[in-house]
């Protein structure tokens, strides 16, 4: 069974930290996983949070601070002196420990760096926070295990042994020339079957996936993605062996680009959280807030061009916002379907075969749909001239709220715009305007007003 956090669990680590039981609070967390402490600290205040992280193991801490939301991680690191935090960084791998400096002052950067007291880890550290944070080189970890092809197996397996202690996970063993470059990759299977005075070279796959530093972190996830990897080797720009980056940390990834195109869609312009201050939350949800207000203002004064087809036909007025939202609809679920499918790399073909499928099935919904109004209209004596105005008028505007849906993604992608952003008040607002007007001037043709 899954370790369960409970209130009542949370109020007795609260009394035993008040009463400052230093032995009963280890025993109690002696066996809890390194996850389930970190979801611990974020059900405490500050001063507990802190006070639970320096009375806990290193090794033990070092895992609970990697793992905590960056607000939270952000008030501990406060309290704490460069030193002992320099003590909680060397206990993790160089991916993680460049992450939290990352978080750090630059003069904070500087002195923790200097407590360092593993100064190849700290070498190493150094050099992945010169890559951007959403690059390969920003994602990978300096530990790993590689081979010479020029050794035999059986110096190959001293190695490996030596170099193992350093790594957390061994997902695959990387073979390299002289030069560092790249070479392959070793097969446990073959090595364990092979003769020990056998070269390597002999021994180990030529066929290996890679990534260079400078790729972005989305294409190193597709790349994952597709080849079903656990791990994948990053070389430099002369193809040298320089990190590895493995699993967990492209789940992050993904899981990060999932939020920020979720809030986009919902016309969030930055990335926030629930917890943020007001002022920040008001200027990421604000703009498209604007276009909104701007976009119905356009739906009143398209209305107000046609006064007297109100006055006259002041059905169309009792229509209008089944028009509008039946625009936005097909609009946001055409966007959607593109946006899901160019973030997993699965649109192909020409444009034109897509413009082919999106108004064959623009045909079949506004014809379901006009029937149905037909329907209505004869159900509730409406006059047959209006209902057909209304059904071809909606058959239009699905029509067109399906190609907006659909091309306005395909257009920003190509430009180098998150087409995230299309899913949205972005294409709501747009389809309702187009809806409205559409509407209005199919009736005007249809009606004679």
């Amino acid at each position: 069974m899954p370790f369960e956090i409970t209130k009542e669990y949370i109020l007795e680590i609260q009394q035993l930290i008040a009463e400052q039981k230093n032995d009963a609070l280890l025993n109690l967390l002696k066996d809890v996983h390194y996850a389930d402490v970190a979801e611990i600290v974020e059900e405490l205040n500050s001063y507990e949070a802190t006070y639970l992280i320096k009375l806990l193991d290193s090794d033990k801490t070092s895992d609970v601070i990697a793992e905590l939301d960056e607000d939270t991680r952000e008030k501990i690191l406060k309290k704490l002196s460069s030193k002992e935090i320099a003590e909680e960084i060397d206990e993790l791998d160089t991916d993680d420990a460049a992450d939290i400096i990352n978080e750090l002052t630059e003069e904070q950067k500087e002195e923790v760096i200097s407590h360092i007291e593993d100064v190849e880890h700290a070498k190493e550290i150094v050099e992945l926070l010169r890559y951007d944070e959403d690059t390969a080189g920003g994602l990978m970890a300096k530990e790993l295990v590689k081979v010479n092809e020029n050794w035999n197996v059986l110096t190959c397996v001293k190695e490996m042994r030596a170099q193992a202690e350093e790594v957390t996970r061994v997902h695959s063993i990387y073979v390299v020339d002289d030069d560092d470059i790249l070479r392959g990759r070793l097969s446990l299977k073959d090595l364990l079957t092979t003769s020990t005075r056998s070269p390597i070279k002999d021994v180990f796959i030529k066929k290996v996936d890679s990534v260079n530093v400078n790729e972005e972190a989305e294409e190193v996830a597709k790349i994952m993605q597709k080849y079903d990897l656990e791990a994948i080797p990053v070389v430099d720009e002369l193809g040298r062996l320089v990190g590895r980056i493995t699993i967990d940390d492209i789940v992050d990834v993904i899981k990060e680009e999932a939020e920020k195109d979720y809030q986009l869609a919902a016309g969030i312009v930055e990335d926030v959280e629930a917890d943020d201050t007001i002022w920040e939350l008001t200027r990421a949800r604000l703009p498209w807030l604007i276009l909104g207000l701007f976009g119905g203002l356009g739906s009143v004064f398209i209305m107000e061009g046609y006064e007297d087809a109100l006055n006259k036909y002041k059905e169309l007025f009792f229509f209008t916002p089944l028009i509008a939202a039946m625009a936005g609809n097909v609009g946001v679920q055409s966007s959607a379907i593109v946006v899901q499918g160019l973030a997993n790399d699965i649109i192909k073909g020409s444009l034109f075969s897509r413009l082919v499928k999106e108004v064959s099935l623009s045909l079949i919904s506004g014809i379901v749909l006009g029937v149905l109004i037909i329907i209505f209209g004869l159900i509730t004596n409406m006059d047959p001239k209006f209902s057909f105005t209304v059904a071809i008028s909606m058959l239009c505007v699905i029509i067109i709220a399906s190609l907006v849906g659909t091309f306005v993604p395909i257009i920003l992608d190509k430009r180098g715009i998150d087409p995230a952003i299309a899913t949205g008040p972005f294409i709501t607002t747009s389809n309702d305007i187009f809806g409205i007007f559409l509407f209005f001037y199919i009736a005007k043709l249809m009606l004679g007003f």
